[in-house]
């Protein structure tokens, strides 16, 4: 991924890979595993759905809003802050999930080199943004029911 793409080749990009992932069960051609997270819009109230690098941890399913090192957040973290419940599609399941930001810590610091190994960039990524931001993790977390 570029990380000047503009919004109409990521939206592209992200519908390809939204239809690749659903048509093999939440694997990419290559294998890889990743999770589609639907989040509500902070301004539209709409649902916007994007793919991402997943992780597990437990029973829980861990992200990173690295949005490749940029000095902004990507736009679906501010509307998961904002609507912390959302839509997860999982391995061909779908199902509803809190999201929580990881807190700084020793748990982080696990999960973040448990995400570098999915995420192969990420140290990377943090230490280009690291005067403007610290990439949130954040944890999905199933909804009872």
């Amino acid at each position: 991924m570029t990380t000047d793409a503009t919004t109409g080749e990521r939206q592209s990009r992200n519908a390809s890979i939204m239809s690749e992932l659903r048509a093999n069960g939440g694997r990419l051609g290559s294998g890889q595993v990743l999770v589609i997270v639907t989040t509500v819009g902070v301004r539209t109230g709409r649902e916007f759905e994007t793919p991402m690098c997943v992780r597990e941890d437990g029973d829980d399913l861990i992200v990173a809003a690295s949005a490749g090192g940029q000095p902004r957040h990507p736009q679906w973290y501010p509307n998961l802050v904002a609507h912390p419940e959302v839509g997860v599609e999982y391995l061909g399941e779908s199902f509803r999930a809190t999201a929580a930001t990881v807190t700084n810590g020793p748990d982080r610091d696990r999960l973040f080199h448990l995400l570098s190994e999915e995420i192969t960039g990420l140290y990377g990524y943090q230490d280009r943004c690291r005067n403007d931001r610290q990439i949130p993790l954040v944890r999905l977390t199933r909804a009872a029911g």
